[in-house]
């Protein structure tokens, strides 16, 4: 079977573009009432019966498991996946894993570890850095399988100096995918469970006789996983809730089209509602990636994903210039956001709003996914206006230092009592005052 794909066509100079741009942006993450319902059920039950809830679910769901014991993942068989890889593979993951960490290494010693300082009177003020105790790690399984998730998640923690990494990852029919096991190994997570969805979320977040409960939930999942996450937040912490894939791409036109196509349907692929856009001043090079689009998808094993995905969601965009398509993009504010030119860097200081930017032609977004080092779980839907993508900061936590000397009391006591009085608050006034020397 033939399929086609002709992303929606605009031009920013037609009118009703702002509206026609906002139609196809737009994506809800709103779940509806029949899974808001069945998730609010299974967390009850959960936290309620614990382990036998878990593997009712986990027999129901992903048809396997006679008890608790056969769900956790031994290191053992972690290591045992990671030995029977062929060579190329092992080296490909231990690669991926070793610039991962690299990057996150030098994320810490950038922005995460304590500082402190002495003023004139003696009084230290700082912030002391420590990381969580115990975090859990959702990963995707079933229809496709993400080792790459694994090292994304667990090698921030690991490098963050998390304590214990709790994974969970549903394993239908009890197919277990050995490169994802191999990941677990290599990235240092410290116990594995094949369980998933809201239930795997709800062992984490209130801890059954066998899961530990933990301090922060991260990882993608379906819509189950997604709500679950929102309604436990609270409980333990949880990274963000992701909604469908995107990618734009900033082109002007240097980057042969084939490259640029095939970097569009990285994205189209992930599923139906990924979102894939290009913006270029350029109209006679959009019609060449539009003719590549053609050209290309016939190759490809998910072609009929890819091209409900481009119908549906993608778009091919003409500006007015490189300016009016890096504004555009901080509208936008994609999750992954390539500059397809021969001068990236001229471009990339306008450009504010993006989960990552990958600057230059070489650059595809695929490497990011999987082994170029910085982190691929990122803010989607607009959200990386505010948000940032998955890192060590995520799973350290910070303290005020304060030791105030008795100098220093003299002045601040002062100080603190007057604002005291003035918000009606006398103890706080009093336990300033009883410090200062009379």
């Amino acid at each position: 079977m033939t399929f086609t794909a002709r992303p929606l066509r605009l031009a920013t100079t037609e009118s009703g573009f702002d509206a026609a741009l906002a139609a196809r942006l737009h994506w809800s993450a709103d779940t509806d009432k029949a899974v808001e319902q069945a998730v609010e059920g299974i967390l009850a039950d959960v936290q309620a019966r614990g382990d036998a809830a878990v593997l009712e679910y986990t027999r129901r769901f992903d048809m396997q498991a006679a008890s608790m014991g056969e769900l956790e993942l031994k290191p053992a068989e972690l290591k045992a996946a990671f030995d029977s890889l062929p060579s190329k593979q092992r080296e490909a993951l231990e690669s991926a894993a070793q610039r991962v960490r690299s990057y996150h290494v030098a994320q810490r010693k950038a922005s995460g570890e304590s500082w402190s300082y002495r003023e004139a009177d003696g009084t230290l003020l700082g912030q002391k850095v420590t990381p969580l105790d115990r975090v859990g790690i959702y990963v995707p399984g079933g229809k496709a399988a993400y080792p790459s998730s694994v090292l994304m998640n667990a090698i921030p923690a690991h490098v963050a100096g998390v304590g214990e990494i709790i994974m969970v990852v549903p394993t239908p029919r009890g197919e277990k995918n050995p490169l994802v096991l191999a990941a677990a190994h290599v990235a240092g997570v410290t116990r594995a469970f094949t369980i998933g969805g809201a239930q795997a979320v709800a062992a984490l977040a209130y801890g059954t006789a066998t899961v530990p409960r933990v301090d922060k939930i991260t990882g993608p999942g379906n819509a189950y996983v997604a709500s679950a996450k929102r309604r436990v937040f609270g409980q333990v912490g949880i990274d963000m809730i992701a909604g469908p894939s995107e990618i734009l791409v900033l082109a002007d036109g240097s980057t042969p089209a084939d490259w640029v196509a095939m970097d569009l349907f990285s994205q189209a692929e992930h599923d139906e509602l990924a979102q894939s856009i290009l913006l270029s001043p350029d109209a006679k090079y959009i019609e060449a990636v539009q003719a590549a689009i053609d050209r290309l998808l016939p190759e490809l094993p998910r072609a009929e994903i890819i091209a409900k995905s481009l119908n549906g969601r993608g778009a091919l965009i003409h500006t007015r210039s490189m300016e009016e398509a890096c504004e555009i993009s901080n509208r936008i504010a994609p999750e992954h956001l390539e500059i397809a030119s021969a001068d990236p860097h001229r471009w990339e200081p306008l450009l504010r709003h993006a989960g990552a930017i990958f600057l230059g032609a070489y650059t595809s977004e695929s490497l990011g996914d999987y082994c170029a080092g910085p982190n691929h779980v990122l803010p989607t839907s607009t959200t990386a206006r505010f948000s940032s993508p998955l890192g060590v900061y995520d799973f350290q936590k910070r303290s005020s230092l304060i030791e105030v000397s008795e100098a220093g009391a003299q002045s601040l006591g002062v100080v603190a009592a007057e604002l005291a009085y003035g918000e009606g608050l006398h103890a706080h006034a009093r336990a300033a005052e009883l410090r200062l020397k009379r």
